[in-house]
């Protein structure tokens, strides 16, 4: 979702979590400790907001300022979310990833997600609407086949009749979550032989993919430091018999590979963690007094479902988008598409923070 924030002078000290509680109420989403607010400066560098300080201060470019919230944790178990509603934002993420070739799979797989993604969207198959090679009008992967596309079409019209969207999409979480890269977020690097790789923190460790494998996967329980200098990023984790690695790798600047460290820090801590209060702040040097410090301020995925649980209210209502035309977009793997076609309507916040008041209106365009 795409949110355009303009902010008075005299409201320029708005903190982070005053806009992602703005968003959240807009959304009627309380189960909001998976999501984030991300935006990109000037230089293409890709920042995630800080809920515990000013919104002005870190932005480099002018108001309005444009960000998008998306999830930045997640769910280690889709199905065990207590909402609709945020399965539903988790779905649309979910099917972005897939969309742009962050989330890799089989075709037997990639057929059976995009059925999923055709029942929950276009509803049973009615021969009536749905004239031969109705799949290929909707592109669902970088790149696929026509084989691929009457897979689709075949278990579309033969496996998930009578399927509501709330079951599709769930049933395409459940399926998507039994992946290797299921909350894949890459960061580009290069390892030290200067071969690309690509970096990411999932709900269940830290990963490294080369071409469409993946090349490493270290449990959050064997990773034991994170560290950074220049646009070198080391990773320390013990392994079975007390087996230590050091694993290094080199981001595009410094400003990409301090990104990296505290998205790492983070989702250590979210999924690690048994409880908050064990959060400690960490520096990117081996000598504590050098370096970078941060500290990860949120709660942990423990206490995010403690608290679901707790959550007794009538369902909101969910309104979900229809399917329009969508421009050209960049895959991690398979370069820019080749061609436009239907994809979930975006949806644009337009949020005014105003000294003493706020507003929220939901205008024409998003997804996640």
């Amino acid at each position: 979702m795409w949110i355009l924030a303009r902010a008075s002078p005299r409201a320029r000290d708005a903190k982070g979590q005053y806009l992602f509680d703005l968003i959240c109420h807009h959304l009627n989403l309380l189960e909001k400790d998976y999501f984030g607010i991300r935006y990109v400066d000037p230089d293409k560098q890709r920042h995630w907001l800080e809920f515990t300080k000013s919104i002005a201060k870190q932005m480099k470019s002018q108001p309005p300022f444009t960000m998008c919230l998306r999830v930045k944790f997640y769910p280690p178990d889709p199905a065990a979310l207590k909402e609709e509603i945020t399965r539903y934002l988790v779905f649309l993420q979910i099917k972005r990833d897939l969309y742009h070739g962050r989330l890799l799979c089989k075709t037997s797989d990639a057929a059976i997600l995009a059925a999923y993604i055709l029942q929950a969207e276009i509803g049973d198959y009615d021969p009536g609407k749905h004239p031969e090679g109705y799949s290929s009008k909707f592109q669902f992967f970088p790149k696929h086949s026509e084989k691929l596309e009457r897979r689709i079409a075949e278990i579309h019209k033969t496996e998930l009749m009578g399927q509501t969207p709330e079951t599709s999409e769930l049933n395409f979480l459940q399926k998507a979550q039994m992946l290797e890269t299921y909350g894949v977020d890459p960061h580009p690097c290069k390892d030290v032989s200067g071969n690309p790789a690509f970096l990411a923190f999932t709900p269940y460790g830290f990963v490294v993919l080369q071409g469409n494998k993946r090349v490493h996967f270290l449990k959050w329980n064997e990773v034991t430091k994170l560290k950074f200098e220049g646009k070198t990023f080391h990773i320390y984790a013990n392994q079975k018999e007390d087996k230590k690695i050091i694993l290094t790798y080199f981001a595009p600047t410094p400003e990409a590979c301090k990104h990296l460290w505290k998205c790492g820090v983070e989702n250590q801590a979210f999924y690690k963690l048994e409880k908050s209060s064990q959060v400690r702040t960490v520096s990117s040097s081996n000598l504590f007094f050098k370096g970078s410090r941060f500290r990860y301020s949120g709660r942990v995925a423990k206490e995010v479902m403690e608290q679901s649980a707790k959550i007794k209210r009538e369902p909101p209502e969910i309104h979900r988008a229809g399917l329009v035309p969508s421009r050209s977009c960049p895959s991690i793997t398979h370069g820019p598409r080749l061609s436009s076609v239907p994809r979930t309507r975006r949806r644009a916040v337009h949020i005014s923070i105003m000294e003493g008041k706020t507003s929220a209106t939901s205008t024409v365009t998003s997804d996640l």
